[in-house]
């Protein structure tokens, strides 16, 4: 293999483990911990009660999606899983404020909390800074990059 070769993958090795080492490895813990959470509470809801509170369920079951999709792309690593985690961040961060907004001016429309309620409170107010967090590593871990 030449040399050139051999030093292109060790530098791709390098870019996408950088997404995981530091604040981005407590990221991926969390985010994973959320996946387990709100999987298990959307496929439980969705199996046993779905008529009770349908918007609610599914709901739970975007944000567990959302949550999937950005643990991956932070263990995945590389400059597109980070633009896509990024913008999957920005679009959850949007949905909690939203979903959370929504849950305080009509709580009659949610009879069920979804894991984005009253911005998360259900989960110490994680699935609002989650986000937040997210972006800021994502937008650090771009800056850090070296040039060349």
């Amino acid at each position: 293999m030449p040399e050139a070769e051999a030093d292109a993958k060790v530098d791709a090795k390098v870019e996408r483990a950088r997404l995981v080492s530091g604040p981005g490895l407590l990221l991926v813990w969390l985010y994973g911990v959320m996946v387990v959470g709100a999987v298990s509470r959307s496929i439980y809801q969705i199996s046993t009660e779905f008529d009770r509170a349908p918007l609610a369920y599914a709901l739970s079951a975007v944000a567990a999606l959302v949550y999937a999709f950005i643990t991956y792309s932070l263990v995945r690593g590389g400059e597109k899983a980070r633009r896509a985690a990024l913008v999957c961040c920005a679009a959850e961060l949007a949905g909690v404020l939203a979903v959370g907004t929504w849950t305080l001016v009509r709580p009659n429309a949610f009879p069920d909390a979804t894991v984005w309620s009253e911005f998360g409170m259900g989960y110490l107010f994680i699935p609002v800074i989650l986000p937040v967090t997210g972006m800021m590593w994502l937008r650090k871990s771009r800056a850090a990059e070296p040039t060349r």
